[in-house]
Parts: C-alpha cells; structure tokens; sequence
C-alpha cells in the first residue's frame, strides 16, 4: 500500500478574487498556481502519488496545466477527480476515489489547497512525519497580532492569549480511514460546510496534533496576493516589448444580433461567419497572436473544424492570453477600433471594455475600445458588413 497519497483540493470557484478564471489556474512567472503547487509537491519523496480535486467545468484547463509540466510530476498525478459543491465535499470526493481503487488505497492522506504554491518541502516533510506519529496533523502558524472577541455593536468581549493560539494551514495528513469515516458521517449528519479537515475530525472526536507551520506558505485569495506571488516566483529576467495588430471582418446576413466585444447586441441582421463571428474579439485574438509571432486565429482554430462552429470567441482570446503566459509574457494593453455604421457602439463602450479586461483577466485601465463610422464609403459605409483592428502591447522575456 501507498505510503502517503496527496490530495490537492482545486474546484473552487475563487470568487472573492474575480475574473474569468478560477484562481488556481492564473498565471504567475509562467506557470499557474496550480502547476507550482504541483511541482512543490511532487519534489516531497514521501508522496507516493497526487490526486487533483478539480471542478467539472475546468477540464481543459486542468489538461493544459499537465500538458506544462515536468514529466517527473505527471508521473505522480493520478486522473483528476470532479469535486462538490463545497470545499468539504471536493476532498471527500478524492478520499471515496481512494477507497474506490482498492489496489492502491493509502495509509495516510495528505490534503492541501491548490492556491499555496509556496509549499515547502520541509513544510511536506514535517507534514508527513506529524500525521504519522499522531494520524491526524495540521499546520499552525503563531499569531504575532493581539486578538480581539468582539460583539455584533463593535465591543471588545475578551482579549485571548496569542500564546495559545494558531493560524491553521495546509498540508494536513491524516490517517485515511478514519478520515474517510469522519466524512461519510459529517454527510450522513447533514453538515457539508467544513472549511478544513482538521476541523472536520475534531468533530468526529479525534485528537489532531499541530506542528510548525510557515508564514511563506500564503494562501491566495485576492489580486494583493497574486501581485505578492508574481513578486516572489517571477525570475529576474529581461522582458521586452513588441506589438501585434489584428484585423477581422464579417459580412452582414440574415438574423436580429450579433456578437462584438463579448456582448450579445440586438441588430436588424447577423453576421456570416463560422464561429459567433465577434470581429472585435477575433481582431484581438489576432493582435495577441500576432506579438508572439504564432500565426493567426485561423492556424489555431481552422474554419475548417466543425467544432468551431457557433463557437464562442472569448475562448479564441482566452487561448491568446495563455499562451502569452505559458512563454512567461504580460499583457500591457489593447487598443480595440470598431468600424461600422450600425449598431452605435457608444453606448456599449463601457461593458465591452468590462468584457474584454475579464477574458484575458488584466484591469479594465489595460483595454481601450474606440469605434469609428467610414463616412457611407465602402462596404462598411454601405452596411454590407463590420470590421474591426486592434493592436497588442506585450512583454515577453528575451529570447522566448
């Protein structure tokens, strides 16, 4: 039997951070929070095998993560595991995986949260050691601050002694059975809400030890914190600026809307086109491709594919952006022109900035939308169709 398995708990949503892209898979110095997480993990010799906790709808971004990886760390991964509507029931649903592979079920489970990439290999390696010695371990960081309990009205109630007191984290290591017993009876019991393991066992009446934690090992939760990252794992390397321009149009053709800038916009005709035919995401998409020197929208997604029909562009522009940040590069800005004499862009203006500094997740301040008529002259001018160009201002590092 397996020595100790990891799970690595990544369905989260990550709301509190915003964006179009759960936090585990932004980018930070070229490789998301959840590929460093995973190659810290894998560089811990004890664990014998790791098992991601992933959300059902983040499949394709979970197989690009994999496809960056080291080849050592993808031989540790087993197959990704969908997780629940609570981070309770996403580790719950990695243990039950477990208990489901008989010919590997482990000893002892280790659980962590995909958003701390700055895991140590000491931190894993006392992690290991606690949880074996007690069965049930959890990290726990002293509190430097004084603490105060107070009421709803604002009241001070009681001052607590820091001495006594610890901030939790991961990696926790338990036991495996008694872990998975305790969470098959917090479910029977109705109760789904436990923010951390440890918790959950001190509910079913076990007695979890706490070691040494680490106050590096951050947990991240809002843009302070991806900052903090990036100022912490970016190497120091020499990034250089270059542009790309797009250029995109589409006919008009029968309907009542078309799609531009993200935005579903009522309009006497639709476009012709093989995708959704959004010109101001495409001529983005293109811009962006363009500054890598990677072809363009069509080298990437073939008109000629089924697959792409109707499809959606933002994720043409999403595609852009990771590629971008898998070669270690940022996004300084985009300067969007739409060409047409209906529908007024004007009054979208806001919400298309809005849509575009979502998709490829920068600041709305990085994204410039203009919009332009041709004075009736030309196809645009004779409402024959939409057009749009647009231009990228990128860094990437030298040489990549």
């Amino acid at each position: 039997m397996s020595k100790v398995v990891a799970i690595i708990v990544a369905a989260g949503r990550g709301t509190r951070l915003g964006g179009e892209i759960a936090k585990q898979y932004r980018m930070i110095a070229g490789r998301t929070v959840l590929g460093h997480t995973l190659v810290a993990m894998a560089a811990q010799a004890d664990i014998e095998r790791i098992v991601v906790v992933i959300h059902p709808d983040d499949s394709l971004h979970f197989r690009e993560v994999v496809a960056a990886l080291p080849a050592p760390v993808v031989e540790r991964l087993a197959p990704p595991v969908h997780g629940g509507a609570t981070r309770q029931l996403s580790v719950m649903a990695g243990l039950e995986w477990l208990a489901d592979a008989a010919q590997d079920t482990p000893r002892f489970v280790l659980v962590h949260d995909a958003a701390r990439p700055f895991v140590s290999r000491e931190l894993v390696g006392r992690a290991v050691a606690a949880g074996i010695a007690h069965a049930a371990a959890v990290p726990g960081v002293r509190i430097a601050d004084t603490i105060k309990r107070v009421d709803d009205t604002g009241r001070i109630c009681e001052t607590p002694d820091r001495d006594v007191l610890r901030r939790v984290q991961t990696p926790q290591v338990f036991a495996f059975m008694p872990l998975l017993t305790a969470h098959r009876r917090a479910v029977a019991a109705g109760l789904t809400g436990f923010t951390d393991d440890g918790t959950l066992a001190e509910w079913a009446g076990h007695v979890v030890h706490i070691f040494d934690g680490e106050a590096g090992n951050m947990k991240i939760t809002s843009g302070e914190d991806i900052a903090e990252a990036e100022r912490r794992l970016a190497p120091s390397v020499q990034l250089i600026a270059r542009a790309g321009i797009g250029y995109d149009v589409h006919a008009f053709g029968p309907g009542d809307h078309i799609w531009i800038g993200g935005l579903r916009l009522p309009h006497d005709q639709g476009v012709v086109a093989h995708s959704d035919g959004d010109v101001a995401l495409h001529a983005l998409t293109d811009a962006i491709l363009g500054a890598l020197a990677e072809g363009d929208i069509g080298s990437h997604f073939p008109p000629s594919d089924p697959q792409w029909r109707g499809a959606a562009s933002d994720q043409f522009l999403a595609h852009a952006m990771r590629l971008l940040r898998a070669r270690g590069g940022r996004l300084d800005h985009l300067d969007l022109t739409i060409i047409c004499e209906a529908p007024k862009i004007g009054p979208h203006r806001a919400a298309m900035r809005a849509r575009i500094a979502a998709i490829v997740d920068v600041p709305i301040s990085c994204v410039s939308v203009k919009a332009t008529t041709s004075e009736q002259l030309g196809f645009t001018g004779r409402r024959e169709g939409i057009a749009a160009q647009a231009v990228a201002s990128v860094r990437i590092p030298e040489g990549a």
